[in-house]
């Protein structure tokens, strides 16, 4: 793994935050969202947008094979997300930290385009960002209107 690739931990909202800006106009297959119940783990993975590289005018977009994992999960649901459909790319806008009542308890919503969603119900926030691959050129810079 070379020294750029990201492994970053989130363990509350401000980390969180941070994996956030990380893996925003992440895509990913529905095929590559997977759900444990027995070792409470929910898993995502995708192709990043790499943000955090500076680009000059001739160095060209890049994305990365990357890892979400979301630990001490009790449930999942989704909305405007087809389980079915394999092939079916979503893309990812933001994740955020709903907290329920006094403790670490909460729900940590996947934020899709097409307004689209995935809740996990968690104990507590602990979350990992892993980079799994190299960059590669991506076909170009994801573009947001104002």
């Amino acid at each position: 793994m070379s020294t750029d690739q990201l492994k970053l931990m989130a363990l509350d909202e401000e980390d969180l935050a941070i994996i956030s800006a990380h893996v925003q106009d992440a895509v990913f297959l529905s095929r590559d969202v997977t759900f444990s119940r027995v070792a409470g783990q929910f898993q995502l993975l995708c192709n990043r947008f790499v943000w955090e590289k500076k680009r000059g005018f001739f160095k060209k977009p890049e994305r990365r094979r990357a890892a979400l994992v979301f630990k001490r999960v009790n449930a999942v649901r989704s909305i405007g997300l087809d389980r079915k459909a394999d092939d079916e790319v979503s893309n990812l806008l933001s994740v955020q930290f709903e907290k329920s009542g006094d403790g670490p308890e909460g729900s940590v919503i996947i934020t899709l385009s097409g307004g689209g969603e995935i809740v996990a119900d968690v104990e507590c926030i602990e979350v990992l960002l892993t980079d799994l691959s190299e960059s590669w050129e991506a076909r170009g810079k994801p573009h947001h209107p104002r």
